[in-house]
């Protein structure tokens, strides 16, 4: 069986191998994603992935089990997506500084006529931060390309105090939801690791 990861994300592709799943393809899906739709954000990320996921599915085979997922932040409710540009990403940071908020991925698994949709979320504490510790992390560039303005697998992680959840759903991919969702469709990510 042909899978294919509907994602562009170096960490998704690197999360997606750390469970086991090796021969896979990527696939960039062409969809507006914009993060500005009316919906909770747990339903903003099913509904993404769900349209990342078919966009992907017309392009492969009619066999190819279909990897996709959506990520974005959320403070008080409203959605932090990527930054538009170094100030944006310092006006996000200032509001996440010293507050909780949550992370919400949400991912679909398709093959043929039949897909799953779930999404999780895990909570995130920063520790307050000094307007010279923004601009600092801002000069890094990684905040640029990211939900929320940070990465917590990067420089990010100096930002972050503690977090409730899965942390590879703050990555991007909930690694425990998706390998059961996986072993549904017949792909068992702990034989694969064992085969290595």
């Amino acid at each position: 069986m042909e899978i294919i990861l509907a994602s562009g994300s170096p960490r998704r592709r690197e999360l997606l191998g750390q469970m086991g799943v090796r021969n896979f393809r990527t696939l960039t899906p062409d969809i507006d994603e914009h993060s500005d739709r009316p919906l909770p954000p747990g339903r903003l990320v099913e509904t993404i992935s769900a349209e990342k996921a078919r966009a992907v599915a017309a392009q492969a085979g009619p066999d190819a089990l279909v990897i996709a997922a959506d990520t974005v932040v959320a403070l008080d409710g409203a959605v932090l997506g990527k930054p538009a540009d170094p100030a944006d990403a310092r006006r996000m940071l200032a509001a996440l500084s010293g507050r909780r908020h949550q992370v919400y991925t949400g991912f679909t698994v398709l093959r043929g006529g039949e897909a799953v949709t779930r999404s999780e979320a895990t909570e995130v504490a920063f520790r307050p931060l000094s307007p010279g510790e923004i601009d600092a992390y801002v000069s890094t560039g990684e905040p640029l390309d990211k939900a929320g303005a940070y990465g917590i697998q990067g420089v990010g992680a100096l930002l972050v105090e503690r977090i409730r959840g899965d942390y590879f759903n703050v990555m991007g991919l909930p690694v425990c939801a998706l390998g059961q969702v996986l072993a549904g469709f017949g792909v068992d990510c702990l034989a694969l690791s064992a085969r290595r």
